[in-house]
């Protein structure tokens, strides 16, 4: 009903309060959930490339040029020609969804580094493991080395070059490798391969918690 004027510009009269409701305060974006993945391997079978082959972002490196100081140290068969080494870690990242990132941690390959391995494995949901057909014997350690903490891994054969000169058999027969873990051979280099290991990698840890008893 409209206020009567007599009303209006009277000190006594009671007019209706405006009231203003503040809209609420939108909820904050939720962090994505980070996947923390391990790419492991002996000394030049290339960890460093197929982080920087993945990675969405320019991978963080730590290389240091190889010195006489690593002569009788660090064991260059096969990989004569490299000058270059990893004396911490790799990192790279993949979104995968607004939802979800996941984080690449290279380990370092010498025998020197090895103990950084220890505190690069916290939080990590499963590993790769990269071996070089001409040294298999340098993917030995990290191939134990996942094993004995229950990390699920998949093996990745670096065909450099496209250049392979045994069997996926007999690799695995040499690598002991049990019947269940992922092996996939292909060129580091390339993107897809490197897609097709974290996709072998997600198969293998969903096929592991299928079978895994509840609770």
């Amino acid at each position: 009903m409209a206020t009567p004027h007599s009303a209006i510009g009277d000190p006594t009269a009671t007019h209706p309060t405006a009231t203003h409701t503040a809209a609420p305060a939108a909820a904050p974006a939720a962090a994505p959930a980070a996947v923390k993945i391990l790419i492991a391997g002996g000394f030049g079978v290339g960890k460093t490339t197929l982080v920087g082959s993945v990675s969405e972002v320019t991978p963080l490196r730590t290389e240091e040029y190889l010195t006489r100081a690593s002569i009788g140290v660090d064991d260059l068969s096969g990989v004569d020609q490299k000058d270059t080494t990893t004396v911490a870690l790799d990192f790279g990242r993949i979104t995968v969804s607004p939802e979800l990132v996941v984080y690449l941690f290279g380990t370092p390959g010498q025998e020197r580094f090895w103990f950084m391995w220890n505190d690069l494995v916290n939080g990590a949901l499963g590993g790769i493991v990269i071996a070089d057909t001409r040294r298999l014997e340098t993917s030995f350690a990290s191939i134990d080395f996942f094993e004995s903490r229950g990390i699920p891994f998949v093996v990745a054969i670096n065909c450099f070059h496209n250049t392979n000169t045994r069997t996926p058999d007999e690799i695995r027969a040499a690598l002991d490798l049990d019947p269940q873990v992922p092996m996939l051979l292909g060129d580091v280099r390339e993107r897809t391969f490197g897609r097709d290991l974290l996709l072998a990698l997600v198969d293998h840890l969903m096929e592991l918690a299928a079978v895994s008893p509840a609770g």
